[in-house]
């Protein structure tokens, strides 16, 4: 048999069957098997009860409520309260965010409509006083005071931390941009009052540290455009491992500098309109045109430097030059925008 020749691939043999690609292993879902989890239900009505148990059960008491069933959670085998409580002992964790009147006041007119009650609340002891706060019932509390019911049933528990990983999950009615970073900048001040969790350490509650940014502009200034930035925000920063207390800092210098960049981006939407655009989309079109970040793929692990990439989209805004603009670009941003303010 002739040699092939030095570069070329050798002659495939008559009838040999075709190289296959070796096949990529399958990922395994975790799925656990029915009925395999938890406590059955006979454990969750029997059990010994904790000592935290027992002092809430005291805490509920003394407030003037009443315990009308304690058990355990069927998930984890965690002590629950079942109690009916005064409703001026209850009140919002101070640090969700802002009521809205509108669903408070919609759930008031539908409540009598029912005739009933039936959702608890879920509540915590509140550690300084005699009373309880929840996370997850702000609407349904207001409702309840409007409608001047004496009493509220919550689902109390003896852990007041759950209350931050409670709020995490609140899904009572949907958040907005603005909500979601104001709680998240309120439970992150609330948490670093004890001086040794950093952000790593509570980065189920805050979700993003984008977050912890845009909820101090929200503060400094409550009309910030929030979604214009927040793709940015979130390819900048990332958790710190240093105590909250001094994370908040440098957050603090964060939210600084995004607001001289929204300043500067507000000043070029003057320049759009003057030229006589009037869409409601034209700060996420400058914002689009001066970000450095635009081409980088979401998701990509490495983060970018947040002062310098700022620093470049301020000096952008301010040579912004409304001539570039078409009314396609308008047209295009219109349809595409969707990020909730």
């Amino acid at each position: 048999m002739a040699k092939a020749k030095a570069g070329t691939k050798p002659a495939k043999e008559p009838g040999a069957p075709k190289p296959t690609k070796a096949a990529a292993p399958r990922k395994r879902k975790l799925k656990a098997e029915a009925g395999s989890v938890g406590l059955t239900s006979a454990e969750v009505a029997s059990g010994s009860k904790s000592s935290e148990m027992m002092k809430l059960e005291a805490q509920i008491e003394a407030a003037g409520g009443q315990v009308l069933a304690a058990y355990r959670e069927p998930l984890g085998g965690h002590w629950v309260a079942l109690a009916a409580l005064p409703i001026d002992k209850v009140k919002p964790t101070p640090y969700q965010r802002e009521l809205s009147k509108a669903h408070a006041e919609k759930l008031a007119a539908v409540i009598p409509k029912v005739g009933r009650f039936l959702d608890p609340v879920i509540a915590v002891a509140d550690g300084d006083g005699d009373g309880f706060i929840s996370p997850n019932g702000m609407h349904r509390l207001a409702a309840m005071t409007a409608l001047g019911a004496k009493t509220i049933v919550a689902l109390v528990m003896p852990e007041p931390e759950i209350a931050f990983r409670i709020l995490a999950l609140n899904t009572e009615k949907a958040h907005n941009l603005k909500d979601k970073a104001l709680e998240v900048i309120r439970m992150a001040r609330a948490m670093a009052e004890d001086g040794k969790r950093s952000e790593t350490d509570v980065a189920f509650e805050l979700e993003t540290p984008s977050l912890v940014t845009i909820g101090i502009c929200y503060e400094k200034n409550p009309r910030f455009s929030g979604g214009a930035y927040n793709s940015v925000v979130s390819k900048c920063e990332s958790f710190a491992t240093e105590p909250l207390s001094k994370s908040l800092t440098l957050r603090e210098a964060h939210a600084d500098k995004l607001l001289e960049l929204d300043e500067a981006v507000t000043v070029a939407v003057g320049k759009l309109k003057k030229a006589g655009f009037t869409s409601g989309y034209l700060k996420p079109i400058v914002v689009a045109r001066v970000n450095p970040l635009r081409f980088v793929k979401a998701g990509t692990d490495e983060k970018s430097d947040f002062d310098k990439t700022i620093d470049k989209m301020i000096e952008g805004a301010k040579k912004f030059d409304p001539s570039k603009i078409r009314a396609q670009d308008v047209a295009i941003a219109a349809a595409v925008s969707g990020e909730a303010e």
